[in-house]
């Protein structure tokens, strides 16, 4: 894969409401490009992957790297956790649905995780 359409290595554009909403055709695509942990809702509204622990404190860390990639991006997921989970879901607000951006947070969060 070329650094040109590495996900990870883009940066989110500023939505506005101005942002194109993916066809289905599209974010099945750029979905192959992340780690397979990651899941489209029915709908094709959002992204999810959750994971799994065996304690609290790992929820609360990996809870907390969604939050910093939120504010380094400024594209900004849902995130719950709890003991032994935590939940991070990926949609563009704006526009209901998936954006280009959801897309590359989901892969930026795939390389914070991994190391």
């Amino acid at each position: 894969m070329s650094i040109e359409n590495d996900l990870g290595n883009k940066s989110c554009e500023p939505c506005r409401g101005q942002v194109l909403l993916l066809a289905s055709s599209e974010y099945v695509k750029l979905q192959a490009k992340l780690h397979p942990d990651w899941a489209l809702d029915s709908a094709g509204k959002s992204l999810t992957r959750k994971f799994i622990y065996k304690g609290f404190a790992k929820a609360v860390y990996t809870a907390n790297l969604a939050a910093f990639l939120a504010g380094q991006q400024g594209h900004h997921p849902d995130v719950s956790f709890g003991w032994g989970y935590c939940t991070v879901t990926f949609t563009t607000h704006d526009i209901d649905g998936l954006s280009e951006n959801d897309f590359i947070c989901a892969a930026k969060f795939d390389r914070m995780v991994a190391g």
